[in-house]
């Protein structure tokens, strides 16, 4: 493997690590750790650290400015390597954009305050949204670091192409749905479980009512997604992967239900779904594969 393509690897991963940091500022009730100001924190450039919540919130921010700074420079490195037009040119510049998207969407819920305990409709279309920006932004990623490190070109046809749309639009929805229900489980927590479904078919709230939609996509994404896999298992060994990710995913969603959403299940069960997506996007990479290499700027 060269370095640019285990470099694309490690900023894929420490996105990854971004991503789950950013849930564990919104399952801590973090997101206000700065106050209404960003870039800045509290208006300063280093706060004081007199708050947990503001320990958390302001290192979110430090890494995802690391992740904007990686991606950015990775794009930077491709440009300079590749010629244009080419594949790593496209995935590279779509990640920029993507970051960039992330980097706008968490500063207008900063700046429009829709965080801790705020249960408005802007909250509840705003934190979707971005849970959906972050898995195109991880999409483009692992694109631009399968195509770095095989050379391989992507067909968009053949056989599979509305199976692997079918599953991504599945997982795209599955995950905004499911940023929905941690929303909800934070801003209105229960006592037990059979509190949590009186609330939820209570319509006390409308967060609370979208709750029970996300484990009726879970079901039918979660038997898709393996029938999927099963079906192409002889064709890529990333079948496999994808087909035991999805059930892990699965059994730590209904741990989390039982647990009401304990924090450490939360996170895990963030990284799976982050895992899977991206599983799901080598497998679609694999499976639509042509032989064809760019040509290097010499």
């Amino acid at each position: 493997m060269s370095g640019i393509a285990r470099a694309a690897w490690g900023v894929l991963a420490w996105n990854v690590l971004t991503i789950v940091g950013g849930a564990l500022v919104s399952a801590t009730g973090s997101g206000a750790g700065c106050g209404p100001n960003w870039p800045s924190c509290n208006g300063e450039l280093l706060p004081g650290f007199d708050q947990t919540e503001t320990i958390i919130e302001f290192s979110h921010r430090a890494v995802s400015g690391i992740a904007l700074i990686a991606v950015l420079g990775l794009w930077w490195a491709v440009r300079r390597r590749y010629a244009s037009g080419t594949p790593e040119r496209r995935f590279a510049f779509w990640s920029v954009v993507a970051i960039l998207g992330e980097a706008a969407i968490g500063a207008w819920l900063v700046l429009a305050e829709l965080v801790t305990e705020d249960d408005s409709v802007a909250r509840a279309i705003s934190v979707p949204l971005h849970l959906v920006n972050t898995l195109l932004l991880l999409g483009v990623l692992t694109l631009l670091a399968w195509r770095l490190t095989t050379g391989r070109s992507i067909a968009w046809q053949g056989p599979h192409r509305r199976h692997l749309v079918i599953g991504a639009i599945g997982l795209l929805v599955l995950g905004a749905t499911g940023s929905i229900t941690s929303l909800a489980g934070y801003l209105f927590p229960a006592e037990s479980l059979a509190e949590g479904i009186a609330a939820d078919l209570s319509a006390e709230h409308f967060l609370t009512t979208l709750r029970v939609v996300h484990p009726f996509v879970a079901v039918g994404a979660t038997w898709y997604l393996i029938w999927f896999a099963n079906r192409v298992s002889r064709e890529t060994t990333t079948a496999r992967l994808v087909s035991n990710l999805v059930v892990a995913q699965f059994a730590v969603g209904v741990l989390n239900i039982v647990f009401l959403d304990a924090l450490w299940l939360a996170l895990v069960h963030l990284l799976l779904a982050d895992l899977l997506w991206i599983a799901w996007v080598v497998l679609g990479a694999d499976l639509l594969t042509a032989e064809k290499r760019s040509t290097v700027e010499a």
